[in-house]
Parts: structure tokens; sequence; C-alpha cells
């Protein structure tokens, strides 16, 4: 019965660490696109009013909460995907669509850039200060590595993602009508080549390890899985 008592304290303890990170990686993410495109021509997200910092307007019951927790449990927490409720962006109402499209699709990766450093610079700040909670430092480790995720996830360069977005907004027109081509499958490509683990090796960790050498986050990665 203590087992069990701990087991559920602890992993009630796992869930509030991940949480807020999560919830606000999600939020901001997806709100920079739905800001971005109403600043450049396109309004079609802010009248459904995706440029919210309230979490519910962007969560997908079933891609934000069911299939990671499902993933995380069947894989004893090797593997977790999950996705918001797409913004809506109607490109051709954009002031200039091609380059418009890359701003837009930019501003969900940036927004978790942003909070990547946001995270690391909290966890320098109680450390100035002299907090020793492990359990704030933990929620740091997990702010820097669910925004570390989806910055480079949502980066491979493969539409629907917003690095395919930007690819296709950088290509020269007949070369990007190609790759555009490909959205009805991408999803589809995309997790095949992360079920294989080619995106993990060729795309996740070396972005993982570029992280790594920032300030204070190797031992927030550390106290976070320890």
């Amino acid at each position: 019965c203590d087992n069990s008592a701990m087991d559920i304290a602890q992993l009630i303890t796992t869930i509030t660490v991940w949480a807020l990170p999560v919830v606000f990686g999600i939020t901001l993410h997806e709100a920079g696109h739905a800001y971005a495109a109403k600043r450049l021509g396109d309004p079609t997200a802010s009248l459904l009013g995706r440029v919210t910092l309230n979490p519910i307007k962007h969560i997908d019951p079933m891609g934000t909460v069911v299939l990671p927790l499902v993933l995380y449990f069947s894989t004893g927490g090797q593997f977790m995907f999950g996705f918001a409720k797409p913004v809506p962006v109607a490109f051709g109402r954009l002031n200039r669509p091609k380059r418009d499209m890359i701003w837009v699709a930019l501003a969900g990766p940036m927004a978790n850039l942003i909070q990547v450093v946001f995270w690391v610079f909290l966890a320098l700040f109680m450390q100035a200060v002299g907090v020793q909670e492990l359990y704030f430092y933990k929620m740091c480790g997990a702010g820097v590595m669910v925004n570390i995720g989806m910055f480079a996830f949502n980066m491979f360069p493969l539409p629907p993602l917003d690095g395919g977005r930007i690819l296709v907004g950088v290509l020269p027109t007949n070369l990007a009508i190609q790759v555009a081509r490909l959205e009805r499958f991408g999803i589809l490509i995309v997790l095949a080549l992360v079920f294989t683990g080619i995106v993990g090796q060729i795309w996740l960790r070396p972005i993982f390890s570029f992280f790594l050498q920032m300030p204070v986050v190797p031992q927030l990665v550390h106290m976070l899985f320890n």
C-alpha cells in the first residue's frame, strides 16, 4: 500500500511538473501563428478567437490529451507525441502570400524558442536568489525540454509541419508546388520517420545537443529525469 501511494504521489508530481510547460508551450505556439496571420492580413484565426492565451481554444482533446498520455504510458515514458487544434490560415488572404506564409509558419516555433530562453533565465534567477526547492527546477527542465521538442519537431522541413511551410515559402515556385503536394501525406510520412527513428537521429538529436550547450540546461535535464 505504501509503495502504491508513493507511485501515485510520484505520478501526480510528474503530471504537475509537466502540465504548465506543456499548456503554455502549445498555447503560445498556436497563438503565435494566429497573431502573425492577423498582422499579415488574414483575420480567419482571429475571428475564431485563436489569438488568445486561453488554452481551451487551442487544445484538441484527442491530440493534446489522450494520444500523448496513451503513448507515454504504453512506451514507459520513452515516447510522447501529440498535436493541438490547427490554426486555420487562408494563405490567399495574406498581404504577400508566399512571403508571409514563412512568417506565419515561423511564429509558432519562435514562440517555443522564446519559452526555452524564459525557462532557462527563470532557473538562473532562482539560483541567484537561493531557491533550493527541486520541484521548481524540474518544472524549468520540463519547460526547456517541451519547448525544444516542439521547436525542433515543428521545424522539420516537410509540410504540413511549420518547417515544411517555410520550405515552400523559400523555394522557387515550381519546386514549391512539388513540395506542397506532399502535404496530404506529410504527417503520415513524418510519423513513419519518427517511429523508425530517422527523425530522432538526423534531426531531433542534433538540435537537442545544440541546446544542451546553453547555461544550466544540462543540470535542469539531469534534475528532471533523476
